[in-house]
């Protein structure tokens, strides 16, 4: 995020300078088993458009069509993402984050590594720094932003003023890593242009691929229970787990072992803080300030949508920044509640609703009321990931859309009764009934 913005700000004639906690990862091995996949779909590639990027990062990016569902008794199915082929883009993270920051340098940035932000004194933007040497360092900023993660110290400085709301909470599941490798000749085990899940109702697996042909595979897991983490603590109880609930993936993982019992178990968590900026000096973007769980692949699409409206303001107020940062704040914050909420729901799609007949059902039918009525009807699925529709508008659609599915299946097979006149008829009025309903909605201040 900060490397995206950085490229920002310097087109747009700034000096910037970065301060990295973490090592160059370019020329240094970071730990692995914390990087689950991005997937980047409309709002990131306009970023990314907008700063001459998209190309660069195309090379690193995988189309992803659909999710390819493996359920339990090793049967698939697979469920596109959108009614017009389109699809959205397994990126690695680090990958992603090497090439911005060596696009960062080559546009001009400075970036300092190994170089820790302990406080911010918020009202004058003086940062203590902890440098590489373990040694202390004051630096006073002219505009700073936090783009320093979901334990931003920015967004941790901010809480200490007055009249701040603040608060993280934790889901009561954990994600863990781990890796299917390519074959013996170097061939994919898997669909190369599908986001594979393994829904097992209320705990699942997902893998994305890579441009080296492996899958980055997340396993969600409660931390207790039964399953839980807690009860995989030797070999033989992992074996057993994944006997039962994955055999098909675990055949494809030589290194599950290693993999589960070297990398990490990581909490997932939003965190929401009431206040995105102050005055003319200072404001938090991306996971600083929005931090969600990974489960609609938006987390770095909002970010970067972060950065897309920031740049729309700069040209639109010049360097007024009080007016800027202020509309930044008015216009993301509700996205960013928004975005958090859809993640948390699509939790419960992916985990479980993906193994439910009646809600594929109902997706077929989703894709053909979007080619049928497209100026009436997109599903809220397609308006986060393959519009720029603000998220708030997408979340408050999804009641009436509940609504209007629920009513046509009660109708009978869609699909049977399509082409009768008098169903089509109704069809059509349902629909129009939707669309005003929608269009009646309040969307606040939405451009």
């Amino acid at each position: 995020m900060g490397s995206l913005l950085s490229i920002i700000l310097k087109k747009k004639g700034y000096d910037v300078t970065i301060y990295e906690r973490r090592p160059d990862m370019r020329v240094n091995t970071i730990s692995a088993g914390k990087s689950i996949n991005l997937a980047t779909s409309a709002r990131g590639w306009k970023a990314l458009e907008m700063t001459g990027l998209k190309d660069e990062i195309m090379e690193l990016a995988i189309p992803m069509y659909g999710r390819q569902l493996h359920f339990k008794d090793g049967s698939t199915a697979f469920q596109p993402y959108s009614k017009n082929n389109e699809a959205i883009y397994s990126v690695s993270r680090g990958e992603l984050n090497k090439k911005l920051m060596t696009l960062a340098e080559q546009h001009g940035v400075q970036i300092h590594f190994e170089s820790r932000c302990v406080h911010v004194d918020v009202p004058t933007n003086r940062l203590t720094m902890e440098m590489p040497d373990k040694s202390p360092m004051t630096i006073d900023a002219d505009l700073l932003f936090g783009a320093d993660g979901a334990f931003s110290a920015l967004h941790e400085s901010y809480t200490h003023l007055t009249r701040v709301n603040c608060d993280t909470q934790y889901l009561d599941y954990a994600y863990k890593e781990l890796a299917i490798l390519p074959g013996k000749n170097g061939e994919w085990l898997m669909e190369k242009n599908a986001l594979h899940i393994w829904p097992r109702g209320n705990f699942m697996l997902i893998a994305l691929p890579n441009t080296d042909k492996t899958f980055t595979c997340t396993l969600f897991l409660p931390w207790e229970g039964e399953p839980g983490f807690n009860n995989l603590n030797t070999e033989v109880e992992v074996e057993a787990f994944f006997d039962e609930y994955f055999q098909d993936a675990a055949a494809l993982m030589p290194e599950l072992m290693k993999d589960f019992f070297t990398n990490p178990t990581a909490p997932l968590a939003t965190r929401h803080i009431n206040k995105w900026h102050h005055k003319d000096k200072s404001a938090l973007i991306g996971d600083a300030a929005h931090a969600i769980v990974p489960f609609y692949g938006q987390g770095m699409n909002a970010g970067f949508e972060d950065c897309t409206v920031l740049s729309q303001l700069m040209d639109k107020y010049g360097e007024e920044w009080e007016t800027i940062l202020r509309h930044y704040e008015i216009k993301r914050k509700p996205n960013g509640d928004a975005v958090a909420a859809l993640a948390l729901l699509n939790f419960i799609e992916m985990r479980d609703k993906v193994g439910d007949h009646r809600f594929l059902e109902r997706k077929k039918i989703e894709k053909e009321l979007g080619k049928k009525y497209p100026d009436h009807f997109i599903s809220v699925y397609e308006m986060v990931s393959f519009s720029h529709i603000p998220y708030d508008t997408a979340i408050k659609c999804i009641a009436a859309q509940d609504d209007l599915l629920e009513r046509i299946m009660n109708e009978g097979d869609y699909f049977e009764r399509c082409g009768d006149s008098a169903f089509d008829t109704m069809l059509a009025q349902m629909v129009k009934d939707y669309h005003t309903a929608v269009q009646q909605l309040d969307f606040g201040n939405e451009d």
